[in-house]
């Protein structure tokens, strides 16, 4: 859409199948079925009016008086002053339908006044997939259903009042009379009536579940309920057929509004995913790491040793990037991209945070299946073998390089590795072979990819250019991590890549080889507290943390990156990346050493 709701304005619906993102004006402005890389069903985010919508809210503007999401669930409710009254509207995606007659989508939003009756709006106006297809509408069993070939949705309203698609519905909301609406989607399967009260009753025993699953964090863990929020995120965007988490719900959202730098995130990264991984087996969600592990496993078979950049959430290629004509974009942000053509790059840094991945899931006592760490130990072939070739990259530069943080995470899997190989089964050849791969890089790394002049790492050999992605340096200990030159990489980062206040570039401003402009990247900046915490600097780092807790979005969200001098989230929302990047700073915030 040409103008509309900030980014941030918007909150996370979510069932680990697929995701919504919602307004404050109560409009679904994005859902994609039947699961997080399908067709969109409500897509005006980015394809604007024409795309559809989802809205239930005042029937004229109102302002919003409270905004939030139940404690420890992923139930949202909006509340705007309207008049004398007050309406709010409670809203999620039912998670578990398993061991019951439900729709694997169930989507559940209930209007109820306060203090005075209030008029509403409804409006219902689903259009599928890239040319926003109308459906078939057909009014039965006291619901609205729009069928699509294979796919088809139905809407139930209690009380039922008539609601066609593509048409405001216009109904008033009288205290103690809540009015509920229940989207079930089907694909492939017949479509399950659901009654609303019985929907309702559903959403409160899965907010039970959400709940019991919170309480499993340690209550004594920094920023907890920060903590908790970006771990819930997390879960909801983890598709849970498969264990695999993908980077963000959705596609083309810019990083330069009104430029050319929009994406399709809706797929899985393995370095991002076992980023998140980690972030669970760190709070001791273990269930969560081990269907990541088996989804691995499962997704790079026919790719193997080779590790795919990117995957989607059942392990399949994929699609081939194209731009999507009549699309207007967000801000006019154009091309519209669908798919993503990272898929075929090489990203030697995924080898180490994969193998980083089963190192921390073995540490935490867990021993890996032997198909499992076969998979491990041919990644790690893989790096001993091909370590010394450039290549694309953390930021997937269209130029292949000698990028330093690729070969500090080629060395990291390696390392990790050899590890493993001490509790389980590993030869003397590979052994020997791992370890004098291990050697070289380091010594390559700490002859051409420092400089002295600068007292820091590099970007790539032979570069000045600094990288943000150095600041995994603190958890290598490839180098001390106490010593001058992680602190001196440290500082360097903070001082020549800030963006403003506790914001950094990933790397100098327009060195990317891509038009548009380059903003705040803002994982990067909870790598830097976990960098300050982990060499010692805790007052630092609970400081820095607080400043990003204030460049959060109003429901505790955060983008991929943002615009120093607005403030505004960009790219592609939530991020997956940013969230586990916040569960981990926090987490060495409470492990923070003490150097003298």
């Amino acid at each position: 859409m040409t103008d509309g709701p900030p980014i941030s304005d918007y909150g996370l619906l979510g069932d680990t199948r697929t995701a919504a993102l919602v307004a404050s004006d109560g409009g679904m402005d994005w859902l994609c079925v039947p699961r997080f890389d399908g067709d969109p069903l409500f897509g005006r985010l980015v394809g604007g009016p024409d795309a559809g919508t989802f809205r239930v809210g005042p029937a004229r503007p109102a302002t919003v008086v409270d905004r939030r999401y139940r404690q420890h669930t992923a139930t949202l409710e909006t509340t705007w002053a309207v008049g004398s009254g007050r309406l709010c509207l409670t809203e999620a995606m039912v998670a578990e339908v398993s061991g019951c007659l439900l729709p694997t989508t169930l989507i559940v939003r209930r209007l109820s006044a306060e203090q005075a009756a209030v008029d509403a709006v409804v409006e219902f106006d689903p259009r599928l997939g890239a040319r926003h297809l109308r459906p078939r509408v057909h009014h039965r069993h006291q619901a609205v259903v729009c069928e699509w070939g294979a796919l088809a949705v139905a809407l139930h309203s209690t009380p039922t009042f008539r609601i066609e698609p593509g048409q405001p519905t216009s109904i008033t909301v009288r205290p103690g009379c809540p009015v509920t609406l229940v989207l079930a989607v089907a694909h492939r399967e017949p479509v399950i009536h659901v009654e609303p009260t019985a929907a309702w009753e559903v959403l409160v025993e899965d907010e039970a579940r959400w709940r019991a699953w919170t309480a499993e964090i340690d209550e004594r863990l920094p920023f907890r309920e920060h903590v908790a929020r970006s771990l819930l995120t997390l879960r909801l965007l983890t598709y849970s057929p498969s264990g695999a988490p993908v980077a963000a719900p959705t596609m083309s959202l810019p990083e330069d509004p009104g430029g050319g730098r929009n994406w399709d995130y809706r797929y899985v990264w393995p370095r991002d995913a076992s980023i998140g991984v980690s972030a669970f087996l760190s709070v001791g969600k273990a269930d969560e790491a081990r269907g990541f592990l088996a989804w691995l496993l499962h997704a790079s078979r026919l790719q193997r040793p080779r590790l795919p950049a990117l995957l989607t959430v059942h392990g399949r290629h994929v699609p081939a990037e194209r731009e999507l004509s009549g699309w207007p974009g967000y801000l006019a942000s154009l091309p519209v991209r669908m798919g993503n053509g990272a898929a075929g790059q090489h990203q030697l840094d995924g080898y180490g945070w994969v193998i980083d991945a089963a190192w921390a899931f073995a540490q935490a006592g867990h021993r890996l299946y032997t198909e499992t760490w076969r998979a491990v130990r041919g990644f790690a072939d893989v790096v001993a073998g091909c370590w010394q070739q450039p290549d694309a990259g953390i930021w997937e530069v269209r130029e292949p390089d000698q990028h330093v943080h690729s070969k500090l995470m080629g060395w990291l899997a390696l390392d990790r590795a050899l590890a493993i190989a001490d509790t389980h089964p590993l030869s003397n050849r590979q052994r020997r072979r791992w370890q004098k791969a291990r050697d070289a890089i380091a010594a390559e790394v700490q002859t051409r990819g420092f400089d002295p002049t600068a007292a820091s790492y590099v970007r790539s050999y032979g570069s000045q250019d600094l990288d943000a992605a150095l600041l995994v340096l603190p958890l290598l200990d490839m180098d001390p991590a106490e010593s001058p030159r992680v602190r001196g990489t440290i500082d360097a980062i903070r001082d020549r890549l800030s963006a403003g206040g506790p914001l950094l570039y990933r790397y100098p401003p327009g060195r990317d080889g891509l038009p548009g402009t380059e903003n705040a990247f803002l994982p990067c900046s909870f790598w830097l507290v976990q960098a300050l915490a982990r060499t010692g600097r805790r007052r630092e780092a609970v400081e820095l943390f607080q400043s990003m807790l204030d460049h959060a979005s109003p429901l505790d969200l955060y983008g991929e990156e943002m615009n120093p001098a607005t403030g505004a989230h960009l790219g592609n929302y939530p991020q997956t990346l940013t969230h586990a990047a916040l569960i981990q700073a926090a987490l060495a915030i409470r492990d923070a050493p003490t150097y003298g």
